[in-house]
């Protein structure tokens, strides 16, 4: 499939800003706040807040027609060029019925944020749509001065539409946030860790495939359902998956990598890429990764599969933008992993 990518943002550009999980904004106001700053002040965009961005969490909750109504209207809307949500959440997946598929596909444009926002990305590329698993306004924007380097990276890969783009492993990184209840951490992140890189377990070859995935608990969510891709769509994908800040258990993984091989994904797919498993000890993330080659080379007999884990992407910062739809090549042997296209026109 030839998917349709939006156009590439530009100081002085509109971004809708948007709540269609949790309504974290109501919450934690001045984490939110934090977050337009630096679109504003880092990027030169204009924030175009919807109805949805402060609501109360709990009206979100109870409204799911509320929260796609700003999506559709966030698309239709001519004068934004992108819409970033301001968190994830839990429940996107109610959500899903109520969008305008028309208006949708005939308004491509930069749609961008990570964890529950999954629900949206996926949907959206199944439609035919480059969407963007990256930062979202309070977990990425809101502490991006801390990473200079990640500010760079949103750059490149929205402003800009070059013919290919290297990523890099991030100098350091943090595991989550200091307590967002107390107004002096705003901006901050926890104690920041020097980067060991990513972890290249299995596959020495290079593959070139098309991105798809996002937050692991979503997925699961979304399986079954009339929103979950038909069995062909995942013919040369490159698969990649997070796990949130609830931990799911090495097992939990370890079992969804089951399924996905009973679907006869593994048959299909090109390569996997697995994010920094967030909370994850030593220990834990190595049984994930004996699980991920348990799973895909042995039990599924697919040795061939590059696999590659600890990557800067999901519940951890700063975080890559990884865009869906768009090529992506795999090479093992000097361990890079590059997009072969731009992910903007």
């Amino acid at each position: 499939m030839k998917y349709i990518k939006p156009a590439k943002l530009k100081k002085g550009d509109t971004v809708a800003i948007i709540s269609p999980s949790w309504g974290g904004p109501s919450i934690f106001p001045y984490i939110y706040k934090n977050g337009l700053k630096v679109l504003k002040e880092k990027f030169g965009l204009k924030i175009k807040e919807y109805p949805t961005a402060r609501e109360l969490a709990d009206k979100l909750y109870n409204d799911p027609k509320l929260r796609a109504k700003d999506i559709n209207n966030a698309f239709a809307d001519k004068e934004v060029k992108a819409i970033i949500t301001s968190i994830g959440g839990d429940d996107g997946i109610r959500v899903l019925p109520y969008l305008n598929k028309n208006i949708i596909r005939k308004n491509p444009k930069i749609f961008m944020g990570y964890s529950d926002t999954t629900t949206f990305n996926m949907y959206l590329n199944i439609l035919g749509l480059v969407s963007f698993n990256g930062p979202a306004v309070m977990s990425g924007f809101s502490q991006m001065e801390n990473f200079p380097d990640c500010i760079d990276h949103v750059n490149d890969i929205l402003f800009k539409n070059g013919t290919s783009y290297e990523y890099r492993p991030y100098q350091d990184w943090a595991m989550k946030y200091p307590d967002w209840s107390k107004i002096e951490n705003v901006g901050k992140v926890d104690t920041k860790r020097k980067n060991e890189g990513w972890h290249w377990i299995q596959g020495d070859s290079v593959v070139t495939g098309e991105l798809f995935g996002g937050c692991v608990e979503i997925v699961t969510m979304l399986r079954g359902t009339k929103f979950w891709p038909k069995p062909d769509f995942f013919k040369g994908k490159i698969l990649f998956l997070e796990t949130s800040e609830d931990k799911p258990s090495p097992e939990f993984v370890k079992y969804e990598l089951r399924n996905w091989g009973m679907q006869g994904i593994f048959n299909q797919i090109k390569g996997i890429i697995i994010g920094r498993a967030r909370d994850y000890s030593t220990e834990e993330t190595k049984k994930l990764e004996n699980y991920v080659l348990d799973m895909v080379g042995k039990e599924f007999n697919h040795p061939e599969i590059p696999i590659i884990t600890n990557v800067d992407f999901g519940h951890t910062e700063p975080q890559i933008i990884l865009p869906l739809g768009v090529r992506v090549e795999i090479n093992c042997k000097d361990r890079k992993i590059r997009l072969k296209e731009s992910a903007v026109s």
